[in-house]
């Protein structure tokens, strides 16, 4: 899908599912991306890749034809950002995102001067994304990440920043955010459940995507029905080790 083409749609608040990938395995990469999803973002902060991974997962994502490649970026940083759209990414995914300030920092990232502070220097994506500054700017979107106590008590002011298209959850972190002493800690489900909804209403509210991360088709049909309209399912590790045991304990009769 193109860049601008994916960049509409979720901006006019249609429901988009994508997939995750944390391994630098650009040909499963490429096989996840022709299955139908809207998009297949990579980890480049907790997932196993360094640069090289991102450039050639985007390009195996390209080579698809049909899925949009995201990067979620180490770090609210401008290499970072300008490295992962230079590659050739219609989008990042900014964790860690704590106030407005560092929201509003993460969009002059994303765009070119004069509304932000992008160095030009397009290798990869001036073959599908631009070339203009303005067009790439049109094109390209930004999501940040609400994941921590001090994100979670500004989402408002976030979610009133400028060029920021959407808040994306990650609800492991978000979890711990609220008091639990580990991801899907039961004890402060309820905490977690009221962030869940008090993030999704104020990013509807302010006119952006509300984005979460879920751990199954399953989880992610059920948010979709709250009101999510960017979700991503899984990722390829976490898949490769469950069906990899499923057929070893079917083998064993277990």
């Amino acid at each position: 899908m193109k860049a601008a083409e994916f960049a509409s749609k979720v901006r006019s608040g249609a429901t988009v599912l994508g997939y995750w990938a944390v391994l630098d395995s650009p040909v499963s990469t490429e096989r996840i991306a022709r299955l139908g999803y809207d998009y297949v973002a990579l980890d480049a902060q907790h997932g196993l890749m360094g640069y090289s991974g991102w450039l050639h997962g985007l390009m195996a994502i390209d080579a698809s034809g049909q899925a949009a490649g995201l990067v979620r970026v180490p770090a609210n940083n401008a290499t970072y950002i300008g490295q992962a759209l230079d590659a050739g990414a219609a989008g990042v995914i900014v964790p860690l995102v704590n106030t407005a300030e560092e929201a509003a920092a993460a969009v002059r990232s994303v765009r070119y001067p004069p509304h932000g502070n992008r160095s030009y220097g397009p290798m990869r994506s001036a073959l599908r994304i631009g070339p203009k500054p303005a067009d790439a700017d049109a094109a390209v979107l930004c999501l940040v990440m609400i994941e921590t106590p001090e994100g979670l008590a500004n989402v408002e002011e976030i979610c009133s920043v400028p060029g920021v298209d959407g808040v994306y959850i990650g609800p492991s972190d978000l979890c711990i955010a609220v008091g639990g002493k580990y991801p899907n800690d039961p004890d402060v489900a309820e905490e977690f459940d009221a962030a869940l909804v008090r993030i999704r209403t104020v990013a509807q509210d302010a006119g952006i995507v509300a984005a979460i991360h879920t751990a199954s088709g399953e989880i992610a049909r059920a948010r979709i029905a709250e009101g999510f309209t960017f979700i991503t399912v899984a990722s390829d590790l976490t898949h490769l080790e469950a069906a990899a045991v499923q057929h070893l304990d079917e083998a064993r009769g277990r």
